[in-house]
């Protein structure tokens, strides 16, 4: 037969002293070994950080020089949009749907 839930603040205490127990098993760094692997954490991510903006920068040094970005001219007319009330759009629609 299934067994009876506990009350949810032994349940709740439980799941706690559970917790502390288990952080009490865990093997934690000496100061030492926690200053060096942050340091070499934050070299790692210096390292990136100017790695990815070179190569940023160099990319979009490449496609200034290829002209990647220059405004391209055209003879052809531009479309002109003109603006539409939408409530005449919604009338002009009504009207030709009742013709």
């Amino acid at each position: 037969m299934a067994e009876k839930k506990q009350n949810i603040f032994k349940r709740i205490g439980k799941r706690f002293s559970d917790v502390i127990a288990e952080l009490k098993r865990v093997t934690w760094p000496s100061k030492d070994k926690l200053a060096k692997t942050s340091a070499v954490v934050l070299l790692v991510i210096v390292f990136f950080a100017v790695y990815l903006t070179l190569l940023s920068s160099g990319g979009r040094w490449i496609l200034d020089k290829i002209g990647f970005y220059d405004i391209v001219e055209t003879s052809a007319t531009e479309p002109v949009y003109e603006s539409i009330d939408p409530t005449e759009a919604v009338a002009a629609s009504v009207n030709e749907s009742a013709s």
